[in-house]
């Protein structure tokens, strides 16, 4: 087998920087065609209105306030036309028709537990089974009662014992096994978990080697390309691409070298991505990676074998607090998933970052699937985003990113330890970016960071762990299971329908962080504020700009007096010279508005809490 390498590019060129459109926008056709200033105009004035624009900018500057870059750099313009693929490759497209594989997932030590579990959910609308049993080892009490023929099993960061198991039950089934069956083999993942293979590789490529063709010889697929391993400890999804293809390619010369064919060794792997409720770039990634995946066959001299695909929505996107906004998040995920080609798509039960998930959470799980292939029929259409601008143009950038991953990985010295160092390494580079844009919630998390419920009681479900996974809203979450122990004073200026914006976002913006507040009310002077202040050590000021400059700084003065030690003002830093008018006394401690370090916001007002 050819080892491929950056070079063997095949057209993946750097994707070009992104440039105002110059002229019209032509979206469709000749009759689909628009003035670029009028519609800069337009999406100038919108902007203006909602402060996102300045009033003296250009109409030009709304590509700029529009276009979004992702984690990986890629900029994501706010319209897309016809001239956007002029010189691109628009491959990688679905091939799967109809119905997606709806694969349940299954967790937890108890067998029987597992089994009882499977079947209801066999006879409810999954097609196939995911098992992590996890410290459990009994596969065949998991298994009973389950047509192997008919329903498909996969297993989740399998041992050599586990996967040994499923093909001695596969072997003693009485009707040939279903052919998407899969002993798991993945010795990949144990790099990326702190399973080091170091001088035991050799051995791990044997018993790799020996299960692939076990499973061939049972008819079934062998080995799983794993990304979701990579993507929970923080990836973006570029490195996801780039490293399920080293992988990829790892795994192929293994097999080759012990007698197979290309053809042969591809047609024995599944790959496993994940799905985040980001749902354009999950259905570009999907289609980047049969993409770059059809371009490693190809320098490999195999014929193109389809890339089978397993898709998992991510852990990493849950949340702990507000659990039930995670069905939400594995709605969009699945359908990301569905309209981006996964042959087999696993709902991750909205209530797993709680412990065990219970009957509910797996029966919505389950009919999260059924209801997009049933009632929205979006299995019905093969390739639903095919000819989108937009997202033929992220695939097609994406496929970009993740082969100079894939030229990394290589000049790292290939698949082994150092290559996984240095993909933790930039993947750490990632996850640190994401942390930030989660602190100060440019990358908003609903439930969590954005509308958090303060007073929620979460479900209760019974212990249950799973490591590796680095959590999006981990900082605030961690904040939550902790409260503040005492309340901060909001001191509300002017009637409801002056403060009740400024009142809200800072009302959020505490409970994102466990800290609960006590509001003063409508008022009208300084005496009403402060007959409402129970002696609270920090104290929030809410009002409008012109309140803050007729009365704030005697309010600030006032509950000072009272007993306030650290004084907050709801609004932008700059808005504080308004509060001061001279006095040095007056001057407010902290402001919180958007675009704040929200987590840094919220660890000085716990602290001066805590005092």
């Amino acid at each position: 087998m050819t080892q491929p390498d950056a070079s063997l590019d095949g057209g993946l060129d750097e994707p070009e920087e992104l440039q105002p459109a110059e002229g019209s926008l032509r979206l469709v056709g000749d009759d689909d065609t628009y003035d670029v200033a009028a519609w800069e105009a337009a999406t100038a004035a919108v902007l203006r209105k909602a402060r996102r624009l300045g009033e003296d900018a250009p109409d030009t500057d709304v590509w700029a306030a529009l276009t979004r870059t992702t984690l990986d750099g890629i900029e994501v313009a706010p319209i897309g036309q016809q001239a956007d693929l002029d010189g691109l490759t628009t491959a990688g497209r679905p091939e799967r028709a109809g119905a997606w594989d709806v694969r349940s997932s299954l967790v937890g030590d108890d067998a029987a537990a597992v089994n009882e579990a499977a079947l209801i959910d066999l006879d409810n609308g999954a097609t196939s089974l995911h098992l992590d049993l996890m410290g459990g080892r009994d596969l065949a009490v998991a298994l009973r009662g389950v047509l192997l023929d008919l329903a498909p099993v996969t297993l989740e960061r399998p041992t050599t014992h586990r996967s040994e198991a499923l093909a001695r039950l596969l072997e003693d089934a009485p009707a040939d096994p279903h052919p998407h069956h899969n002993l798991s083999a993945d010795p990949a993942t144990s790099l990326l978990i702190g399973e080091g293979v170091g001088e035991g590789e050799p051995l791990l490529a044997e018993s790799f080697v020996d299960t692939v063709r076990r499973a061939q010889a049972l008819g079934v697929l062998g080995a799983v390309v794993d990304g979701t391993t990579l993507h929970d400890l923080g990836a973006s999804d570029a490195q996801e691409l780039g490293w399920t293809m080293a992988v990829g390619v790892h795994y192929l010369r293994l097999l080759t070298e012990a007698g197979l064919a290309v053809d042969e060794a591809a047609g024995l792997i599944e790959f496993r991505y994940s799905a985040t409720d980001e749902q354009f770039p999950t259905i570009a990634k999907l289609r980047a990676a049969r993409r770059l995946w059809s371009r490693v066959l190809e320098a490999s001299g195999a014929t193109d074998v389809p890339q089978r695909q397993h898709v998992v929505t991510s852990r990493a996107m849950m949340g702990r607090v507000d659990p039930w906004v995670n069905m939400l998040r594995g709605t969009i995920a699945a359908f990301a998933a569905g309209a981006g080609g996964a042959d087999a798509v696993t709902v991750i039960p909205f209530d797993e970052p709680l412990g065990l998930p219970d009957a509910l959470g797996r029966r919505i799980a389950r009919n999260t699937s059924s209801l997009l292939i049933e009632e929205a029929h979006v299995a019905t259409v093969a390739d639903p985003a095919g000819g989108s601008y937009a997202v033929e143009k992220l695939t097609d950038d994406l496929a970009v990113a993740g082969w100079a991953e894939l030229g990394r990985i290589e000049a790292d010295g290939g698949f082994g330890e150092g290559a996984a160092t240095g993909v933790k390494e930039r993947v750490r580079a990632v996850r640190a970016a994401r942390d930030a844009g989660v602190a100060d919630r440019s990358r908003p998390l609903t439930g969590i960071s954005e509308f958090p419920n303060l007073g929620e009681t979460l479900p209760e479900r019974a212990p249950w762990g799973r490591g590796g996974v680095h959590h999006y809203g981990w900082a605030f979450e961690d904040l939550r299971a902790e409260p503040a122990s005492r309340p901060v004073f909001l001191a509300t200026m002017g009637p409801v329908s002056a403060h009740t914006a400024r009142a809200t976002f800072a009302t959020n913006l505490f409970a994102a962080g466990g800290v609960a507040v006590e509001a003063a009310g409508a008022t009208s002077d300084v005496a009403a504020v402060t007959s409402a202040y129970a002696g609270q050590p920090v104290v929030c000021l809410a009002g409008t700009d012109a309140a803050y400059a007729e009365w704030g700084a005697d309010l600030v003065a006032a509950l000072r007096a009272a007993g306030a030690s650290y004084v907050v003002l709801a609004g932008k830093p700059g808005e504080r010279t308004a509060i001061r008018q001279g006095n040095e006394a007056s001057d407010v401690d902290d402001c919180c508005a958007m675009g704040v370090d929200a987590l840094g916001f919220l660890g000085r007002v716990r602290e001066e809490l805590g005092r």
